[in-house]
């Protein structure tokens, strides 16, 4: 959205203008056997194709190509389920894929308190956690370095790093504990290494990966419990904040400063943002999408 198609309400909200879909695609083969938990859309390097991926409840995996037009490449790209499938019940899931590998992707398991990974539908090794995972990345720039084999997970009321290099512990480098009983929904990486995580609490906590400090805590920034999270691009100073209701806020995560929000028409389904620019879309309980295009403003950091 550009400027003169938002309108300002009451504490920075800004108010979208409903418009059309000028163009859209389908998916031509998604075969599904369960209900679908997590969908992720990555731009691959240098070809102008993108991969589509999609998880089920039963860890069912299916990766499609995509060329620069949205269309289905190869109908279905491949698609892998995993060694203990059908074992125990469906639950939620989760899905990443590695920045610097696309070929590489993580799947995270809830009810079975595992984690997979596949190259394309070879299976490399599964993982297990204490706790529930409930959010799951790669993480980038760790040190100012280049994406690693680095994992970071939410897992019940902790965050714990993972090193697929690693034997030892089973590959889990570091545990953070939280405080008990307050489950973390979320977690994200920025362009700096720091890492952000936000549940129950209401709160955003930042650490730096360098000591594992907490950084900064953002207290009650949230009217509800926190689902979801995503640095800025732009500036990443900046944090956006999804709650369990409908309601997305962008603000600095250093001092708590409320730059603005936006609220969808009812409760998010899913929300995401674009990995190397801040364009976020959410899809709401109504059916309706809502996308914002963030860009950066010299007198006040971001503006929408």
């Amino acid at each position: 959205m550009q400027g003169s198609l938002v309108s300002q309400g009451k504490e920075s909200l800004l108010i979208p203008k409903q418009t059309e879909v000028l163009e859209s695609a389908v998916v031509n083969r998604c075969p599904h056997r369960m209900e679908i938990q997590s969908i992720v859309l990555a731009e691959t390097d240098g070809s102008g194709c993108s991969i589509l991926g999609s998880v089920d409840s039963y860890g069912d995996l299916i990766v499609s190509k995509l060329d620069g037009s949205s269309d289905d490449v190869d109908r279905l790209t491949y698609s892998v389920s995993p060694h203990d499938c059908g074992v125990g019940e469906g639950s939620w899931a989760g899905l990443c894929f590695n920045p610097s590998q696309w070929s590489m992707a993580a799947v995270a398991r809830s009810f079975c308190k595992s984690i997979d990974f596949y190259d394309q539908d070879i299976h490399l090794r599964t993982l297990r956690t204490l706790w529930y995972p409930s959010s799951i990345i790669f993480m980038q720039n760790l040190w100012g370095g280049s994406e690693g084999p680095l994992l970071a997970l939410t897992e019940g009321c902790q965050l714990s790093i993972w090193d697929l290099r690693m034997k030892e512990k089973g590959g889990c480098v570091q545990r953070i504990c939280g405080s008990v009983g307050d489950i973390l929904y979320a977690v994200s990486s920025s362009s700096t290494g720091t890492i952000a995580v936000g549940g129950a609490d209401r709160t955003v906590t930042v650490y730096d990966p360098r000591r594992w400090s907490a950084l900064s805590r953002w207290l009650n920034c949230s009217k509800y419990e926190i689902t979801g999270l995503a640095f800025s691009s732009v500036d990443p100073n900046y944090i956006y904040v999804q709650g369990v209701d409908y309601e997305v806020l962008c603000g600095q995560w250093k001092d708590g400063n409320k730059a603005f929000s936006f609220r969808g028409d009812s409760n998010w389904l899913g929300f995401s943002k674009c990995s190397d620019r801040d364009i976020l879309g959410g899809w709401c309980d109504s059916g309706n999408i809502f996308m914002a295009d963030v860009v950066e403003q010299v007198s006040n950091g971001v503006a929408i």
